[in-house]
């Protein structure tokens, strides 16, 4: 459960600033399209989907490829990409992709409760906001982890060293997020993970902690540290 194996960084699709993909100019209904679409992908990129489901997912629901281009570049046939599409589909539904393109006052209340329970390390109350199926992921590390009760145990043992943490918002991938901030031994706090969190309801379904500060915290506007 606790395993810390490190995977290339090329194996990781990373997080996107949400300004750099939802144009401001654009209409609310094509805007509310576009997140549904970033979120469909950032999930199934997360490697929560078998290669072949990811693939054919992307190619026709974000890239917007008929089953037929997908089954050319892909090298398959079309009812093997018609399958495949089958059982992503179904197993993103788990993940309850149809969620509001704009964040409900439940789901805001619960996320300053969220940064209250992180900041005040009160774990018990942070799981508690969690589904019970949650799952929780460390990129670049192999680390997975499901469920409210091992995240506890996580954040209660090897974890703990995010004791402490300051939690800065923003929006990532059409998710909201948290630039985390663990404490220096030097003063103040420095740069420790991107924390990109899935909904569904006021729930809490995922939490994906990015670790590559050095490249992510400037693509969002980021400093690597916060004084005292």
């Amino acid at each position: 459960m606790e395993s810390l194996t490190q995977r290339p960084r090329e194996y990781w699709i990373e997080p996107i600033l949400d300004s750099r993909i939802l144009p401001a100019e654009a209409d609310p209904s094509e805007r509310a399209a576009l997140r549904q679409s970033v979120r469909l992908a950032f999930v199934a990129a997360l490697q929560n989907l078998a290669p072949k489901q990811r693939a054919a997912l992307l190619m026709t629901e974000v890239l917007g490829c008929s089953a037929a281009e997908a089954a050319e570049t892909l090298e398959t046939s079309i009812p093997s990409v018609n399958s495949a599409l089958q059982r992503a589909r179904a197993a993103l539904a788990k993940r309850s992709m149809e969620e509001p393109a704009e964040l409900t006052s439940a789901q805001q209340g619960m996320l300053s409760r969220y940064v209250a329970a992180f900041e005040s390390y009160d774990v018990d109350g942070l799981t508690a906001l969690m589904r019970q199926d949650a799952t929780f992921c460390m990129p670049p590390y192999s680390m997975w982890l499901q469920g409210p009760e091992e995240v506890r145990t996580w954040m209660l043992g090897l974890g703990c060293g995010c004791r402490g943490s300051r939690l800065v918002p923003t929006f990532a991938s059409g998710w909201p997020a948290f630039a985390q901030y663990r404490p220096n031994s030097e003063g103040g706090h420095k740069a420790w993970a991107l924390l990109v969190l899935e909904l569904s309801g006021d729930r809490i379904a995922g939490v994906n902690s990015f670790l590559d500060t050095g490249n992510l915290f400037p693509r969002f506007g980021f400093s690597l540290t916060l004084s005292a």
